[in-house]
């Protein structure tokens, strides 16, 4: 059976087809449309497979651990940046081990193009010592998913899986299977010994997973997705990694008249790294993302051969790679380029006509005129874009949940006033325990989290903590005379500077929380009543 999908889709359709049991994840692009496609496929419904949204990414990744402990098999989907939220958790997973397949799906963003950094995942799988999957092709995106429940269960060990944004949001014609695998039946296999991390029980595991990595360099070297592709001209050899591959072949349509090795599971494949090393005058190594490959290669096996790639300048050492980029390293003609036109405004991103966060900063600004030295640290999310004009409300953003800390440790170092915004959604992703640690010390800080009532930025997806954010706030202390909830509105602007100001001088904890409906998910949502009306 063929299908038109994303590379994101093939992902979500290869994990169904395979036996999947559940998907846990938090929303980020690129990785966003797995769970989405999962949630809304007749498949998954008829199998009750689990795909709500998880609070965070570690949350995301010890539920799919505690499916694969009970025997089934679970998928785990992030971006990036989130594995780092989930490290403790994944890096531990090689020490307990599998029980049921478990696949950590990441979705890298070379370019940056709706993230903080170009962070390269492999590192992760390498750190954490079990294989790593990097499809080439939407086919093999879909492909590989099967081998790698296979893989996770023979050698109980979770297996990474990488893509990047070319891959996950390019679409293919993919062959699919017609008659879906069952998924697994409970099973009480797992060895308590195993799963339980003191010291005397994982110094034990740490010798088993660390015998097993020549084990698992032998699996690349044998992998089908790992090729050797000879060719009679050996002054150059190239090795292309993932979607770099891709973009290889585009550039040689006849064919490659070079050796290509293509890897597409790691560790990598030495033998076939020395293969080429040993035949060839140079080497050029085409992966996107850092020179993962490139180090290893010239570190520790060059033989003869010159090694050429993002650390020698042939390839560009940041921003994702294309056809035309590898053209050049090859001293291929490259297409013609096209100037921008001078009659095209730049057109830069900005909050939506109507956003309850436009409210929120010019009130907000209003209000911090009186006090120039203010500092207002910011928060991953659309709000984000408060730090362009005409706002420029905020003077920092790091990552998830940082602005209540940041505050705080601002605070700690004699600032008046710290202001710290924040979404709801990443409030609840790891903004609680920073607002936790402000309580407990009595912290001289303003909080506002700006509720849009959905998780804004990735698409409007459930967050998981609305109509519950009095209630948390209470729970972590804060007093019920200094919390207070606000409608974002120009009619209310009076309200809201003046809330803004009082708990600008209450010296203290204090949360305002202006809520209103994204106007992205109310569109949608009003469309749906005047549907459900008609019929």
């Amino acid at each position: 059976m063929k299908r038109l999908l994303l590379g994101d889709e093939a992902v979500a359709q290869g994990a169904l087809d395979a036996g999947l049991s559940g998907v846990y994840a938090y929303p980020g692009t690129p990785s966003t449309e797995i769970t989405e496609f999962i949630q809304l496929s007749p498949l998954a419904k008829e199998r009750g497979v689990h795909s709500r949204w998880s609070t965070n990414e570690k949350t995301a990744m010890e539920a799919a651990l505690g499916m694969s402990y009970m025997g089934k098999r679970a998928l785990v989907c992030m971006k990036h940046v989130g594995l780092n939220v989930c490290a403790d958790p994944f890096v531990n997973s090689a020490m307990t081990g599998t029980n049921g397949g478990l696949v950590v799906l990441v979705a890298d963003d070379p370019s940056m193009h709706s993230s903080q950094d170009e962070q390269d995942s492999r590192f992760y799988g390498k750190f954490a010592m079990v294989p790593t999957l990097e499809p080439s092709t939407q086919q093999e995106a879909y492909d590989m998913m099967a081998c790698a429940f296979d893989l996770s269960e023979k050698l109980q060990l979770p297996v990474l899986m990488r893509v990047t944004t070319r891959m996950a949001h390019s679409r293919a014609v993919v062959e699919c299977v017609e008659v879906p695998r069952q998924q697994n039946e409970l099973n009480y296999n797992a060895k308590a010994s195993n799963w339980v991390l003191l010291p005397a029980f994982a110094r034990k595991r740490n010798e088993v997973v660390t015998a097993q990595q020549p084990l698992l360099e032998q699996q690349a070297v044998d992998s089908p997705f790992n090729l050797y592709q000879d060719a009679p001209n050996r002054q150059l050899g190239i090795i292309a990694s993932g979607i770099a591959y891709n973009y290889l072949m585009e550039c040689f349509p006849d064919g490659c008249p070079y050796p290509v090795l293509k890897v597409s599971q790691y560790p990598l494949p030495k033998k076939l790294v020395r293969r080429m090393t040993d035949d060839c005058e140079a080497v050029l190594v085409c992966e996107e993302g850092q020179p993962f490959i490139e180090d290893q290669v010239r570190g520790v096996m060059p033989g003869n051969a010159v090694i050429r790639g993002r650390l020698t300048g042939q390839l560009p050492r940041t921003g994702e790679l294309n056809p035309d980029l590898i053209k050049k390293a090859l001293d291929l003609p490259v297409a013609e380029n096209f100037a921008p036109c001078e009659d095209v405004t730049p057109r830069p991103p900005a909050l939506c006509q109507g956003c309850g966060h436009r409210d929120v900063y010019a009130a907000l600004n209003q209000v911090l005129l009186k006090y120039p030295n203010a500092r207002v640290f910011g928060d991953i999310g659309c709000y984000t874009l408060g730090f362009l004009p005409p706002y420029k409300a905020i003077h920092s953003c790091v990552d998830m949940g940082a602005s209540i800390t940041m505050a705080k440790g601002a605070s700690d170092a004699g600032q008046w006033p710290a202001v710290a915004i924040i979404g709801d959604s990443t409030f609840t992703h790891s903004g609680m325990t920073g607002l936790l640690d402000a309580v407990n010390e009595g912290a001289d800080i303003t909080v506002i989290i700006s509720d849009n009532l959905t998780t804004a930025m990735t698409g409007g997806q459930d967050s998981a903590g609305t109509n519950k954010f009095e209630a948390i706030c209470r729970g972590l202390g804060v007093e019920d005379a200094h919390l207070k909830v606000v409608v974002p509105l120009p009619k209310n602007m009076d309200e809201i500077t003046r809330t803004i100001e009082e708990e600008l001088n209450y010296h203290g904890v204090s949360v305002i929380i202006p809520r209103r409906e994204c106007m992205q998910t109310l569109q949608r949502h009003l469309k749906q009543k005047k549907a459900a009306a008609k019929s």
